[in-house]
């Protein structure tokens, strides 16, 4: 069975961690099956919590995360099963009811704050990326997708931001760079980053082709 590759991509949040795995599925969408897995779809369900309760999580903590099942599905996915992967309700701060089949692919793509902070993570990929934005724009871009497609106030954001999106950075996020093989800094934007990026990927699948 040719063996998956798996590339991690990790960075504070709204570094462009989506935009550079979205890159890169599209660099690979006519010769490869790419696939996307987001580690925030893998928030803890919170369904048996009231929502004033909810509000209370610390959502930028490791342990905010259903980490066992991600690992779980991604080794499905190595074995070459197909999965039933959660989504969630950022809204109502929880997991929602609709989930995702996932099948087995060529590449998968794991992008989250902490796919470089998690050891057992770590073990699994091929390549580990860390994509370094500067603090002010991360929060820029943090505020407008929150109030725009999640449902904040600017003062909720600002909160948050200041109470543990900040501290939980520089305590867990920014100290998984030194586990990075590339440090990408820009994000997508980094043209010569990516186009070096896809050259050693390629060279990743042909060894892979070749069961080196």
């Amino acid at each position: 069975m040719k063996k998956t590759i798996v590339i991690g991509i990790a960075g504070g949040s709204a570094s462009g961690k989506t935009s550079v795995a979205q890159k890169l599925q599209s660099a690979y969408r006519e010769t490869n099956t790419v696939t996307i897995i987001r580690q925030d779809d893998y928030y803890k369900d919170q369904s048996h919590m009231p929502f004033q309760e909810r509000l209370k999580t610390n959502y930028d903590h490791p342990d905010a995360f259903d980490n066992e099942l991600m690992i779980r599905h991604i080794d499905e996915l190595l074995a070459g099963h197909e999965i039933e992967k959660p989504t969630y309700d950022f809204v109502n701060h929880t997991r929602s009811a609709i989930t995702e089949i996932v099948k087995p692919c060529d590449v998968l793509l794991l992008e989250g704050l902490f796919v470089l902070e998690n050891e057992e993570i770590r073990k699994r990929l091929d390549m580990k990326l860390y994509i370094d934005t500067d603090a002010d724009i991360r929060f820029i871009r943090r505020l407008k997708r929150d109030v725009r497609d999640r449902g904040r106030t600017i003062e909720s954001v600002c909160d948050q931001y200041m109470t543990t999106v900040r501290v939980m950075q520089e305590a867990f996020v920014e100290p998984s760079k030194r586990k990075a093989d590339i440090i990408i800094p820009e994000g997508s934007h980094n043209e010569v980053a990516m186009d070096l990026l896809l050259t050693k990927i390629n060279s990743i699948i042909i060894e892979h082709k070749n069961g080196n």
